[in-house]
This record gives structure tokens, sequence and C-alpha cells, in this order.
């Protein structure tokens, strides 16, 4: 009995040591023969957080660089139309306010969510390569009604400025709507969407995601107090490149701050202070460590949510337009995808 225990336990070992070898996945794409797709990332600020008197003017020179790169797809730091029905449809879950209402949209085309967003696929698919203008605004009133304001945006502004009123399905609303889009500082519109129209791309992709971080806690001020003295705590080094910031935010042209943002070093505070300070803090409910796994939850499923942006389109150049806080982690994982490059950014804004 005991030799029959012993050649037992034997005959597992193999495979417990198998178990625990790592397997190499960098390597299974050495020999493929097909184009291999090119990601860059852009950490970038958040625009809305910028001095008072912003002017998208200055990012003219940083969208000069990018032009260069020609992405065939951008994406963009925003809830997409299929998870903001999710959301809708779960508001126990997730609250009433997710995602912006799509009502005026909904009433201009009589469309709600999925509709709008089967409307647009069938759309794009025989979409010409010179749409009309009326096109175009029908498109821009089925991205609306899909919750897809930055694509809807992108229509508009390949309108030429007499063509940019009501018709085709925008209604006076929707176009008021586009206009107070127009003067929003936000990345997705005065970044994104102004280089996916001067490309003469026909819209962005919405890759955000706020399931995995959607935290079910017992006391929200504890969380937050929580978090917030671990981030306090260990803002050290944050603190020293802060003022650089801001004095670059100040400038009448914003490419050094977005160079001075995406430098690794830059990049490795911001992890630190996000990560490892939480990590570090003492919390009897663990609130800052549970902080952390809603912050790479939501990281893992935004870089799935682009990678299908390019699944069907092998050799695609693809921008991601970002907060520079997710970088770090878009960075690893996109180029831990098979047949993908990341392309470093600091060479494309030189």
């Amino acid at each position: 009995m005991t030799h029959t225990l012993v050649a037992g336990l034997i005959l597992t070992l193999p495979i417990f040591t198998q178990a625990q070898t790592k397997i190499d996945l960098t390597t299974l794409d050495n020999a493929m023969t097909g184009p291999r797709s090119q990601v860059l990332v852009l950490g970038t600020v958040h625009l809305s957080e910028l001095p008072a008197g912003f002017d998208a003017k200055t990012l003219n020179p940083l969208l000069e660089r990018l032009a260069r790169f020609k992405p065939d797809i951008i994406t963009i730091e925003a809830l997409s139309g299929e998870e903001c029905d999710l959301a809708l449809r779960h508001p126990a879950k997730y609250g009433a306010d997710y995602c912006a209402s799509t009502t005026l949209a909904k009433t201009a085309t009589g469309l709600d969510v999925p509709a709008a967003m089967d409307a647009v696929d069938t759309m794009l698919k025989t979409f010409p390569a010179k749409p009309t203008p009326a096109q175009r605004r029908q498109l821009a009133a089925l991205f609306l009604a899909a919750n897809d304001r930055a694509s809807a945006y992108v229509q508009w502004l390949q309108l030429a400025s007499v063509e940019q009123r009501a018709g085709d399905g925008l209604t006076e609303t929707l176009v008021t709507m586009l206009g107070e889009i127009s003067q929003r500082n936000n990345e997705n519109y005065q970044i994104a969407a102004r280089l996916a129209a001067r490309l003469g791309l026909q819209r962005v992709f919405a890759t955000d995601n706020h399931t995995g971080d959607n935290i079910a806690y017992t006391d929200k001020d504890a969380f937050g107090r929580e978090v917030m003295a671990a981030w306090g705590a260990g803002r050290g080094a944050f603190d020293q490149r802060e003022p650089q910031v801001q004095a670059l935010t100040k400038a009448a042209d914003l490419l050094p701050l977005y160079r001075y943002i995406n430098e690794p070093a830059h990049l490795q505070v911001l992890a630190e202070v996000n990560v490892s300070a939480a990590l570090r803090a003492k919390s009897t409910a663990g609130y800052p460590q549970i902080w952390v796994s809603g912050w790479d939850i939501r990281n893992l499923r935004m870089v799935a949510n682009i990678a299908e942006t390019f699944r069907e389109k092998p050799g695609a150049r693809v921008l991601s337009v970002v907060g520079v806080s997710h970088k770090p982690w878009f960075d690893q994982w996109l180029g831990q995808l098979q047949g993908v490059d990341v392309v470093d950014v600091r060479a494309v804004l030189k």
C-alpha cells in the first residue's frame, strides 16, 4: 500500500512541476507572416482641468506630430454606447446617471442606443469615400443616438461651414449640441476627433470601462478618505514634478507638455503614486488595495476594448488617446498581444 502511494506521488510530480513552468508567450509571433499592428499610446492631461482661457490652437503642433503617424484607428477614453446601454439596463448596480442621456437624439432619430449602433454599422459598411453633406449629417445624428458624441463631431468637422446645419436627421437641438461640443475642453474632441477628421477617418472608438472599478463598498466616505490619504502619503516625487507640468500647461504650444508627461520618468512616478502608495497604506477595510484591484480590472478591460477595434485589421495603425496615468498599463499589456508592436511615443513627438 505504501509503495503504491509513493509511486502515485512520483507520477504526479512531473505534472505539478509542469504547472509551475512559466510559458513564454512573447516569442509565439516571431515567425508570423502577416503584417504587425502598430499601437501608439498618447498619455494626455485632461483638458478640462487646464487653466481658464485654454486655446485649442495650442494643440496644433501636437496634432501635426500625431498626423505623421497616420493612424487608421483612434481610440478614446470614453464609454461606448454598448456599455452605456448595459448600465441603463442595470440601474441598481450602475446608477441612473452612468452615461449622458441620448433622449434628444432618440427623439430626432426614433432610435434607442442599440438600434442606433446597428444603424451606424450598417451605414458605415457602404459609406462612400466622398460622402455627401447629407450623408454626413445623417451619420452624425446616428452617432449621437448611439451615445458616440466624439464620432458625431468627427462627421461635423468634415462638413463645410455652410453645411453645418439642421437636416437629414440633425435637428436644431442636435446642431446646438454639436456647437457646444466644439467649445468643450476635452481631449476626445480637441485631439482625437480633430485628428480623425483631418485624416479623413469616419469615427473614433470609445474604449473606456467602469464596470471593472464599479466597487461595492460599505462606507463611501471612508473609501474616498483612505484612498486619498494613501495617495497623499506617497506623492513626494509627484509633487516635485507638478510645478513643471503646471508651467507647461500655460504655454502657447502644448507639445512640450506632452513630451514631458510621456517621459518614462514621469510615467514611473504616476504609477507609483497610484498603486505603490495605495498598497503600502494600512487600512482595516483594505480600501486602498480594493481600489488598486478596480484600477487593474478597468485597465485590462480598456486594453481588451482597444484590441477589439483592430481584431479584424491585421497591420492596423492605432492611436490610443488616454489619461496619462493609464499609459504604463496600456503599453505593457498591449505589447503582450500577439502581432502587436507598441510604438515609442517619444519618437513620434520629436
